[in-house]
């Protein structure tokens, strides 16, 4: 998972089961909530959509949770439609939770499901939803847990891996080396890699897979070294290394390179969205290195909106929720029956949000535009903008056109 942001304070609505979410900041955290509180203006019957998310789980996950829940009041607060209620319910972190809450939310008449955040949590909660014809849109990266009226807002491996693969192709990278995780973000990065290079007639000169080990890494990393300088003795010169993987993973890489003496200066460096990380740059050996991720104006505006109403700095995966929230209230008008059904969640035209322009798919996976980014000693910087169509205004979900390159998101669901 991109790592962002410190320790998040819990609002009391997130320890409660359930709950209608209000404005952020608009409650001490001891006030009581009601969890079937009136819907303010109300105009007509309420439209309930439940958000499942670990509030209470132990450690990383619950503090995950309480963002989620906090990002998802956030749409709420501004843009509000008075017929819309958000439910909030707790798993617990764990599928048998996950199901429970699913069950709840279907008696207690929520017509959309936003989470859980965990794989094997959506599938706890796909057949509850399926049976009571409500769709699901998920914060997993578990490919195999969408479809059949599961949808993951989150972002995918595969289509990352081809938008930086086509992105240096196109600048003239045609040669390739990669240092790739021995994990299952690995395997699904190394079987992309291998198809986008394919696709942009490239060559992978080298190839080597690491345990997450410093111990593991070295030996792998030292026989790429050597098919660099080997290639380059040649006079065919490997233009790019691909190092997919995380935070923890580049920040290990990084210390052993030059005990690997793989000097990035004469390589392009490669990443995927593990690389978005603050202060990547601080490491020179980085620096220079492409990535693929959302514009970050849009995530920018959407952090400092959310550090203003909750006193903290929100984790990378929080605009998940704020996109999932938005994209319920932008369908809230259309007619009952008819507002979330499957042909206005995968409508053509798609969706802008905090993360850019984005397009649910039949197959339960999502279509994103993605710019390129260069790590810089202080930040990133766009390098290349994202492929049309371009995003409208960063915190709002509006209409989408045409069709654009698809994207991901490093969170392992489990």
């Amino acid at each position: 998972m991109r790592r962002a942001g410190a320790g998040l304070a819990a609002l009391v609505c997130g320890l409660l089961p359930a709950c209608t979410a209000s404005g952020p900041g608009s409650l001490p955290e001891q006030a009581p909530v009601q969890s079937e509180a009136p819907v303010k203006d109300k105009k007509g019957p309420a439209i309930k959509v439940a958000l499942i998310v670990p509030l209470s789980a132990a450690g990383h996950p619950g503090l995950i949770g309480k963002s989620l829940k906090q990002a998802a009041e956030l749409a709420l607060f501004e843009r509000d439609n008075p017929n819309l209620q958000l439910i909030v319910k707790d798993d617990k972190g764990t599928p048998d939770g996950a199901r429970a809450a699913a069950e709840e939310a279907v008696k207690g008449g929520a017509t959309l499901i936003l989470g859980p955040l965990f794989a094997k949590s959506v599938t706890a909660v796909a057949p509850v939803a399926r049976q009571a014809n409500v769709p699901v849109i998920a914060f997993s990266n578990d490919r195999q847990v969408a479809g059949n009226g599961v949808f993951l807002l989150s972002f995918q491996p595969a289509p990352e891996v081809r938008r930086i693969v086509t992105y240096a192709a196109e600048q003239g990278k045609r040669r390739f080396a990669a240092l790739i995780p021995e994990d299952v973000f690995g395997k699904i990065a190394e079987a992309a890699f291998k198809d986008a290079v394919s696709h942009a007639k490239g060559t992978i000169v080298a190839l080597e897979t690491y345990p997450p080990s410093a111990n593991g890494m070295l030996e792998p990393m030292r026989r790429v070294s050597a098919a660099i300088r080997t290639a380059e003795a040649d006079g065919t010169p490997i233009d790019a290394l691909f190092l997919p993987g995380a935070q923890e993973n580049l920040e290990m890489i990084g210390r052993l390179l030059p005990q690997a003496e793989i000097d990035t200066a004469k390589v392009r460096v490669l990443g995927t969205g593990g690389m978005d990380y603050a202060n990547a740059g601080r490491d020179a050996r980085l620096v220079g290195a492409w990535y693929p991720a959302p514009d970050p104006r849009g995530w920018n505006d959407f952090s400092q909106r959310f550090a203003k109403s909750y006193g903290q700095a929100p984790p990378r995966i929080a605009s998940l929720a704020f996109d999932a929230m938005s994209l319920a209230i932008a369908l809230s008008t259309g007619a009952d029956g008819q507002r979330y059904a499957p042909s206005a969640l995968t409508r053509a035209t798609g969706f802008t949000g905090a993360d850019g322009a984005f397009r649910l798919l039949p197959d339960g996976t999502t279509d994103r535009s993605l710019a390129i980014l260069e790590v810089q000693k202080f930040g990133a910087g766009v390098v290349d903008a994202p492929a049309s169509p371009q995003p409208g205004p960063p915190a709002s979900v509006t209409g989408a056109t045409s069709s654009f390159p698809r994207a991901f998101f490093n969170f392992n669901p489990n």
